[in-house]
């Protein structure tokens, strides 16, 4: 099974591009993002693969990184989410911001993704939920501030804190994360600006 290949960059295609790998020709299928972060025909590249192996062809898939390959193998278990879904989502969305999107169970994000309905978008927030962590890092605590947000019985002053530090340059998984562990030190009936100085402290540790 092939997992990585590092060659030449032969030629482009629509989905897809060749890599010269010791003479050999690999026709690797992308996302838009990550046929638009490679190099010039000529030029070196490496990409993770995926293989896809069928009774009557190869495919390979190719990836940025180890990172976006998990969540292309994650995207996939979710019902009704095939390999061409989950590139259109890679495509449209960073790792990064596909953590956020399934963490804050926001699947108006992952809707953005040509292809991707509101049924299927709900699908993959909320059967990812508890499996995305593992590959991006996002501190459990913003699952459960997720899920008090997606249900909109989240006090106001949460929902304004965790807007306030993204606004300040925080990622959505930190600042959701830094509040969730505000309002669990503050208290429930904290204000919006004490839980934006005690999230701030969280990040600072």
């Amino acid at each position: 099974m092939i997992g990585k290949l590092k060659g030449i960059v032969d030629s482009y295609g629509e989905d897809y591009i060749i890599l010269d790998v010791g003479g050999v020709g690999y026709q690797v299928h992308c996302s838009a993002r990550t046929l638009q972060a490679l190099p010039s025909p000529g030029e070196a590249a490496t990409l993770s693969i995926e293989t896809h192996v069928r009774e009557d062809q190869i495919k390979l898939f190719g990836f940025a990184s180890d990172l976006e390959r998990e969540w292309f193998r994650l995207l996939q278990t979710v019902q009704g989410v095939g390999a061409k879904v989950a590139m259109s989502v890679l495509g449209t969305l960073k790792p990064s911001e596909l953590a956020s999107a399934v963490a804050m169970r926001d699947k108006a994000m992952v809707a953005r993704t040509p292809g991707v309905g509101p049924k299927v978008a709900e699908r993959i927030v909320t059967e990812l939920k508890d499996k995305a962590p593992a590959y991006a890092n996002v501190d459990p605590a913003v699952v459960h501030l997720a899920g008090a947000l997606d249900e909109k019985r989240a006090p106001r002053p949460i929902t304004d804190a965790v807007s306030a530090l993204v606004n300040l340059g925080y990622g959505h998984p930190q600042a959701a994360a830094a509040i969730a562990a505000a309002a669990r030190s503050a208290g429930d009936d904290a204000d919006t600006a004490t839980l934006i100085r005690h999230g701030l402290k969280e990040l600072a540790r």
